[in-house]
């Protein structure tokens, strides 16, 4: 199936990168049509966008056969057997790739309209073309963002054909690609409309830098919410939480935690900070008062912590500030039960649940009712854990999956336990919380 346009085929890549979107990437494209489909993936993703430079370099005796590539930063590609097969000496590169290597930094400038290119040290890269045919242009690009200090790279593109997509899978971290057949021949023909882009075009595009996450510039200008919030839990007792809402958030994640815990833990302070970065907002909640804590009466008390879960959902729900935000809970230990329970009952504002090493065993009877999409996520090493979530799910008739983090406990405080965690909340939340409505 052809894609319409390059800007088609950018908004199909950017629903397949959506799963990035928390990881704050940068996106470079390849000058000129890779540019046009790299500026919808930006847009898709709130992303800022830049140029990857790269010039093919053709030996004297047959400019049409490239013998290699060179890119920014002096990293160049060579194919040797190309070489060996036209006989082309060592020397006679190195003038090409000089050559080429200066029309290289003269094209960045321009693209850049003289700035600087973007800072991508510690970064995830997501490299875009419109397509590939012998990967020499897109394999030297590759190895530009590696070498400007790219955490992670990513290889996104419309279509290329399978043997190069192995290739260049072994320097990527990550490779996805639309249409994926044996043989491309011309990327043009993959595409309806594939007009020539001209350098101007690409200076424009770098030029309109697209909005974060969440919204337009309208949006991005709007206050972010970060406040001390009280939950009515009946008669006179409030339940004390902490709302953080970053500007343009697209969707609030309710924690629930159970007892032994509280709103002030480091490890649920880190987790929120991750949403944070993803676009979302939190609200850490403390489900049991002090007083009810230190008696320990209503610790496994699932339905009244659900109401109150509840609760703090009507709460968040009447902010007019908030524009009534897609829910999603976030449930740990007993929390989990809770939210799994709360979830349990009627409600379209409750649109995802991730369960962190969940008691799944202390809401079996409500489990058949959650709608929300569900995720479960257990240590490997938690063998009670494994046995209760995977009874759990079981019962659950709503889209759901189970994850396991391999060599992590019950805890999950083993090293880079929680930032998996955090990784796989993420991607769900964003996954199935709308992206329509943004959080002021």
């Amino acid at each position: 199936m052809r894609f319409r346009d390059r800007r088609d085929a950018g908004r199909e890549l950017a629903e397949r990168l959506v799963h990035l979107r928390y990881q704050r990437p940068v996106v470079v494209g390849l000058p000129r049509g890779g540019v046009v489909v790299a500026r919808q993936v930006a847009a898709g993703l709130g992303a800022p966008l830049d140029v990857v430079v790269v010039r093919r370099v053709a030996a004297a005796r047959d400019p049409d056969a490239p013998v290699g590539a060179v890119g920014e930063g002096g990293v160049y590609v060579l194919n040797h057997d190309l070489l060996r097969q036209l006989r082309v000496s060592t020397a006679e590169v190195a003038r090409a790739a000089l050559r080429e290597r200066s029309e290289v930094d003269r094209r960045a400038a321009l693209f850049r309209s003289g700035r600087p290119g973007l800072d991508l040290r510690g970064r995830t890269v997501i490299v875009v073309d419109d397509g590939i045919v012998t990967g020499a242009s897109v394999s030297t690009a590759l190895r530009v963002v590696r070498a400007m200090g790219a955490h992670r790279v990513v290889l996104a593109v419309p279509v290329a054909a399978t043997g190069v997509l192995e290739l260049l899978a072994e320097e990527a971290d990550e490779v996805v690609c639309l249409r994926a057949p044996r043989q491309v021949g011309s990327v043009a023909a993959w595409y309806r409309e594939f007009g020539a882009v001209g350098d101007q075009r690409v200076v424009e595009l770098l030029a309109q830098q697209p909005p974060p996450p969440g919204g337009g510039a309208e949006t991005s200008r709007r206050p972010a919410v970060d406040e001390r919030v009280e939950v009515p839990a009946g008669g006179h007792l409030r339940l004390p939480g902490h709302l953080a809402v970053p500007a343009g958030a697209t969707g609030l994640v309710i924690f629930a935690h159970g007892s032994g815990s509280s709103r002030h833990s480091p490890r649920h302070r880190r987790l929120a900070a991750e949403l944070h970065a993803a676009g979302l907002g939190t609200l850490l909640l403390d489900l049991l008062h002090a007083s009810e804590e230190a008696a320990g009466q209503p610790v496994f008390d699932v339905p009244l912590l659900a109401a109150r879960l509840a609760a703090a959902t009507d709460l968040v729900s009447a902010d007019g500030r908030l524009d009534d935000p897609p829910i999603g809970y976030f449930g740990f230990g007993t929390g989990a039960a809770a939210a799994l329970w709360a979830a349990g009952r009627p409600d379209p504002r409750v649109r995802a649940v991730v369960c962190r090493g969940g008691r799944l065993d202390l809401a079996d009877e409500h489990l058949d009712r959650v709608a929300a999409p569900t995720l479960l996520v257990v240590g490997g090493h938690d063998e009670p854990g494994l046995r209760r979530n995977r009874a759990g799910q079981r019962l659950l008739r709503c889209p759901n999956e189970l994850v396991v983090v391999p060599g992590s406990g019950a805890l999950f405080a083993e090293q880079g336990a929680l930032d998996r965690v955090a990784e796989l909340a993420a991607e769900w939340f964003l996954a199935h919380l709308p992206a329509t409505a943004a959080v002021s």
